[in-house]
């Protein structure tokens, strides 16, 4: 189960995920934030409470930064060791943005 909290402060998005982002519930997150990017530049994801990443959702957030791709940019917030870990293994730490 994957529970999305988004605050939308003009063209900023702020969105906290609690529980895990899989291949249930990834398409979840792509509904609700990644369809939605029209109007923001800045997105920022808050992995506080995310306890578990799968590839599905790390496809997601490969799609949210290409949709942002030259008009904003995407940024990952408490990032916990173990997600870090995925994002190393997989090259994704190389190519995405943390606070």
């Amino acid at each position: 189960m994957l529970e999305i909290t988004k605050v939308v402060n003009g063209d900023e998005m702020v969105v906290v995920l609690n529980g895990r982002l899989d291949t249930n519930t990834s398409k979840d997150l792509s509904s609700e934030v990644v369809a939605k990017l029209d109007d923001i530049k800045t997105l920022i994801l808050d992995f506080k409470e995310l306890s578990y990443i799968s590839s599905a959702g790390l496809r997601v957030l490969l799609d949210a930064t290409q949709t942002l791709n030259g008009r904003g940019e995407m940024r990952l917030r408490n990032v916990s060791r173990d997600t870090m870990d995925v994002f190393d293994l997989t090259g994704f730490s190389n190519v995405l943005k943390f606070e």
